[in-house]
C-alpha cells in the first residue's frame, strides 16, 4: 500500500524526538499502518531508532520492550535466542501458540512488534490475548514526560480503540515473574482454518493453587476471571457466559463467540485440572 498523504518522516533518538507535529503518528512495524490508506497522516516518526531492548530479564519478570518483534519474542520462547528462557517459567511455552493466533504469515512476525499489535487493540489482537492472560502490564510514556502504568487487560476500550491519550506511548509490557512460572494454556477458534481468531481463551494455575482464565478476541475487551482455584465446569461456564462485550461481526456472531468460548473454556479448565491431579503425589 503507498501511504500517499505522508510527507515527513523522522528517527526518535530521545525522548524529546516523541512530540508529535500535527498529522504525525509513531511508526514501529508499519504492518498496520502500511496495509491501508491512512488519510489524516501526513508523518512518521520511527520508535525503532530509539534502540530499546527487546527483551530483559528482571527479579520481577520478563520486560518486553514495545519495539521487540513477534519474531523475537518467540525465538526467545522457542530456546532460539542468546537470552535463555529462566528455568521453571512454563508460560514461556503459550507464546508460540499466542504468536499463531495472529493471522499472519512469517514475515509479518519479523516486522511487526508486540507493542505495535497492542496499541493497535484489534479485538483479536494476539499479543493482547498473551499480556492479558499472564497480567502484563504496560509502561507508558506521557507527552509530558512522566510514566504511568496500565493493565494490559484495561489498554483495550473497544474494537481497535484504546485508554492511550493523544501523543502517549507504550515503552515496554512487563510480564511477571510468578504468572510466567505458572502452566498456562491457550485455545483459539476461527470460522475459516486460516481466519482471524473469532474466540482465544487462555487460562493458567498459579503456584498457590489461585486460577485464571481470560477470553478475548470473542469480546471487544478482555473479560478475565479470577478464581481461588480451579473452578468447576459449571461455574467457569456461568462466568464467561456472563461476560459483557460479545460481539458480532462478519467473521462470527455473538452467540456463536460466547458458546465456543465456553466450550475452550472448558476444555483448558479440563486439562489444567488433570495436569494439578497428576502433580499430587
Amino acid at each position: 500500500m503507498d501511504v500517499v498523504t505522508v510527507t515527513g518522516y523522522r528517527r526518535a533518538r530521545t525522548r524529546a524526538d516523541l512530540a508529535l507535529a500535527p498529522g504525525e503518528v509513531f511508526l514501529a512495524g508499519g504492518t498496520w499502518l502500511m496495509s491501508e490508506p491512512q488519510p489524516s497522516t501526513t508523518g512518521f516518526v520511527d520508535l525503532t531508532t530509539l534502540d530499546w531492548p527487546a527483551l530483559e530479564i528482571t527479579h520481577a519478570g520478563l520486560r518486553i520492550g514495545a519495539t521487540c518483534t513477534i519474531a523475537e519474542l518467540v525465538a526467545w520462547a522457542e530456546g532460539r535466542a542468546e537470552l535463555a528462557v529462566p528455568e521453571g517459567w512454563a508460560a514461556a511455552s503459550v507464546i508460540p501458540d499466542a504468536a499463531n493466533a495472529l493471522l499472519a504469515s512469517f514475515k509479518i512476525w519479523n516486522t511487526a512488534t508486540v507493542g505495535g499489535n497492542l496499541c493497535r487493540t484489534f479485538a483479536a489482537a494476539s499479543m493482547v490475548s498473551l499480556a492479558v492472560a499472564l497480567d502484563g502490564t504496560a509502561e507508558v510514556w506521557t507527552p509530558d514526560g512522566g510514566t504511568r502504568t496500565l493493565a494490559v487487560a484495561d489498554l483495550p476500550t473497544g474494537n481497535g480503540t484504546n485508554a492511550l491519550a493523544p501523543g502517549e506511548i507504550v515503552r515496554a509490557i512487563d510480564l511477571p515473574a510468578d504468572a510466567l512460572r505458572a502452566r498456562t494454556l491457550l485455545r483459539k477458534i476461527a470460522l475459516a482454518e486460516l481466519g482471524r481468531s473469532g474466540a482465544v481463551v487462555t487460562g493458567r494455575v498459579d503456584l498457590d493453587g489461585s486460577a485464571v482464565f481470560a477470553v478475548t478476541a470473542a469480546t471487544l475487551r478482555p473479560a478475565v476471571f479470577r478464581f481461588a482455584g480451579i473452578p468447576d465446569a459449571e461455574a467457569l461456564a456461568s462466568a464467561i457466559g456472563d461476560a459483557p462485550d460479545f460481539y458480532t461481526d462478519p467473521l462470527g456472531a455473538a452467540d456463536w463467540r460466547r458458546g465456543v468460548s465456553i466450550v475452550l473454556g472448558e476444555r483448558i479448565r479440563a486439562e489444567l485440572e488433570a495436569g494439578v491431579a497428576g502433580a499430587t503425589p
